[in-house]
């Protein structure tokens, strides 16, 4: 029989009991058995909808759990450092939501963390898991059309509540919260790190938080990302990556659906109608299930850990670059 890894969830946000956790219950080697919250009710019902065995009234009870061996971190984007951290120390490996921190200073903390547990840690990137993005970038790498130049990304949604933790500082907003995804798409695309950035913000003056941010990266060789993204938009995502012979099409590259497969367009540029333009299309799955079980492989020691928290700072350095260039109206360095 495989053995599954315990996983235990701090706190019972949305994202966590709606659609991850859900995911990671159908997963091959992962099985969630415990939710915290500082309410005890909260978890308890979180746990009773999810079929969990176990619910906290606190964080430090999960942490003190000895069966659990993993946790999931979904709290709000400033909490994800000090809690990621603590769990870390209480010898539990973390995959932590995205952002993983509120700047890259800030991340770092979490390098001399893991050195001094030994236990694994992990930015929650699902999208770098699902087919059709692995697709995508052999297609954009292996030449087939020409040498990738640019990538054009755009994700957005329309969400008004002042009471929702995506309108708050210190961590909210479009940057921190869906721009995220253009930055790391791209550089998992390109297999490089952006070397200047030049973005610009439009605040919200009752939130205080981005509500529409679009910036242009440059990365070695001359090739470009160009990303929007927006929270009180129409909502809307899509990806195009262009080389110099054609172009992948993602149409939903980012909350892929788990009800229908997904596919994306190949285009050879033979006109702009879409003559040249074919589909490959990918098997229904959940790209929270293949993230859970990816973690849940590492922990037991059967694959290595492909995106370690390396990555995830190398990331956070290019968000912090657009906020300091929004400030300064110039081009700035990761």
């Amino acid at each position: 029989m495989t053995r599954k890894v315990s996983w235990g969830v701090l706190g019972a946000a949305n994202i966590g009991i709606e659609r991850v956790l859900p995911a990671m219950q159908r997963g091959e080697v992962s099985r969630v058995d415990a939710i915290a919250s500082r309410s005890l009710a909260k978890a308890q019902a979180a746990a009773a909808k999810l079929g969990v065995v176990r619910a906290y009234g606190s964080y430090e009870e999960l942490l003190a759990d000895p069966a659990i061996e993993a946790i999931y971190n979904p709290l709000p984007n400033e909490l994800h450092v000090p809690w990621t951290i603590r769990a870390l120390e209480a010898g539990k490996h973390v995959l932590s939501e995205k952002p993983i921190a509120l700047d890259a200073k800030e991340a770092q903390a979490l390098v001399a963390a893991r050195a001094r547990s030994g236990k694994l840690v992990a930015e929650a990137f699902m999208v770098r898991h699902h087919p059709q993005w692995r697709r995508a970038r052999e297609i954009a790498r292996s030449g087939a059309i020409g040498e990738v130049r640019a990538i054009q990304s755009f994700f957005a949604y329309r969400l008004l509540d002042a009471d929702n933790i995506r309108n708050k500082p210190l961590g909210g907003g479009a940057l921190y919260d869906i721009g995220c995804y253009a930055i790391l798409t791209a550089r998992y695309v390109f297999g490089a790190e952006p070397i200047r950035v030049v973005a610009s913000l439009d605040v919200d003056p009752k939130f205080g938080t981005d509500r529409l941010t679009s910036a242009l990266i440059e990365f070695p060789g001359g090739r470009h990302l160009t990303f929007t993204c927006a929270t009180q938009v129409q909502d809307y995502q899509r990806v195009t990556i262009v080389g110099e012979a054609g172009r992948v099409e993602i149409a939903v590259p980012f909350n892929a659906l788990i009800d229908r497969p997904m596919r994306i367009a190949i285009d050879s540029g033979v006109d702009l109608v879409g003559g040249g333009v074919r589909f490959e299309e990918f098997p229904i799955c959940d790209q929270y299930t293949l993230q859970g079980d990816a973690f849940s492989r590492a922990v037991l020691g059967e694959a290595p850990l492909e995106f370690p928290i390396e990555d995830a700072i190398a990331n956070m350095r290019v968000i912090d670059a657009a906020f300091r260039s929004a400030r300064s109206g110039g081009w700035e360095k990761p």
